[in-house]
């Protein structure tokens, strides 16, 4: 499905890994990231939430925290980095770039409180009072941190796991509460998701989520708050922002619109060009099956179970031309292997580069990350390879 928006749009992206693989620049098991193009459609969105007095704050989770394009995006002018997690935290951190929005899908451990406050946020979400106290407990005397409730009012919609926060109703006792802690300065408001894709309709709707972020905003400005930030994620990228703006939302977190790959991006040819693939290698047969090595094949479910298919070749013009449906392993099983199930050996050989367009979350495999800068002037060079953690790897080597 994203493979057809890459081959439409981006075809030098799958150029880029036949050639790099065949000439072993680049390993089999590999999401390779084109680095021009994150970096024009990171652009694009900086430009237009600028204008629109909206902050950029970018997710790396998606292409495993990597250090290269978090340095490039900082340089095109995103106002720092969504961190899910510590992990994401301390890759951006590492690489020298601000912190944005800290804790809110992942809130900090007890343990790593006073590391998160080290690294400065400018935000810090918080799901109860216990968790702000903790960090009110770790800032040194003088220090401030702005903090965010995560809210949340009947009508609302969570993925399993991810609930939690104040109720909105009870919102202006609880930013009163917060700010009078010791160091604290409430700041806003904020809930996930806010949008979600609509299959039917092929578009992208506002949850209920999102109408109690504005009801909330309301509600403390009339209570005497000021400058009420309003932090609104899911599903985002360029095309939202103008409305978004409009209804006072002032902070927006693209994770999937960085890369092209949200699920309206597959349907549609939006601002943002397809900017990631995964990269394997036919292995080996057996009876009738070919087999690509696995690793990274795990494909965030935003659509119902499709027929997958890849590019597969020794040459950029026959794998682009060749097109055969592969069968990966549930979420059930390790995905050592992807399965071509009926193997024409005309179309298939051992050694052939496989390239597929999926809607990837690299942080959660155990696939390479390789950032290629160049493709788009037909010059493609390897920035590194890296793990999905965003750490160097000696790669051949240990």
């Amino acid at each position: 499905m994203f493979l057809n928006k890459v081959l439409a749009r981006n075809e030098k992206l799958i150029d880029a890994a036949v050639t790099l693989h065949q000439a072993h620049q680049i390993p089999a098991n590999c999401y390779l990231l084109d680095l021009d193009t994150i970096v024009e459609n990171t652009a694009k969105m900086v430009e237009k939430c600028h204008r629109l007095n909206m902050k950029l704050y970018p997710m790396t989770k998606q292409f495993g925290r990597n250090p290269v394009v978090i340095r490039a995006l900082s340089a095109v002018g995103a106002d720092g980095f969504v961190c899910v997690d510590m992990a994401d935290a301390r890759r951006v951190h590492e690489a020298g770039a601000k912190i944005g929005h800290l804790g809110h899908l992942v809130q900090v451990p007890a343990g790593e409180t006073a590391a998160a406050v080290e690294m400065a946020p400018e935000y810090w979400t918080v799901y109860s009072m216990e968790k702000a106290q903790a960090i009110s407990a770790a800032l040194q005397e003088g220090k401030t941190q702005k903090v965010m409730a995560r809210i949340y009012a009947e009508g609302d919609v969570f993925y399993s796991g991810h609930e939690g926060g104040f109720p909105a109703d009870k919102i202006v006792e609880t930013a009163k509460l917060l700010e009078s802690m010791k160091g604290l300065k409430f700041a806003g408001v904020t809930s996930f998701p806010t949008q979600l894709f609509n299959l039917h309709t092929v578009t992208v709707e506002h949850t209920h989520n999102y109408e109690t972020l504005l009801k909330a905003k309301m509600d403390l400005e009339a209570a005497g708050f000021e400058a009420v930030e309003l932090n609104a994620p899911g599903t985002t990228a360029s095309l939202l922002f103008e409305e978004m703006a409009s209804r006072g939302v002032t902070q927006v977190e693209p994770g999937h619109g960085l890369t092209g790959t949200t699920p309206l991006h597959a349907l549609k040819e939006l601002a943002e060009l397809p900017a990631m693939v995964y990269v394997s290698e036919v292995c080996h047969f057996y009876k009738n099956r070919a087999y690509c090595y696995g690793g990274g094949m795990y494909i965030d479910p935003v659509f119902d179970p499709y027929t997958v298919k890849a590019c597969v070749g020794s040459s950029p013009d026959e794998a682009k031309t060749n097109l055969i449906a592969c069968d990966i392993p549930s979420p059930a099983a390790i995905d050592y292997y992807g399965i071509f199930e009926e193997a024409d050996r005309t179309r298939i050989h051992q050694g052939d580069t496989v390239v597929f367009g999926f809607r990837a979350q690299a942080f959660v495999t155990r696939a390479y990350v390789v950032p290629v800068a160049g493709i788009s002037k037909g010059k493609p060079t390897v920035e590194g390879i890296y793990d999905s953690d965003g750490k160097i790897t000696g790669w051949p080597n240990c």
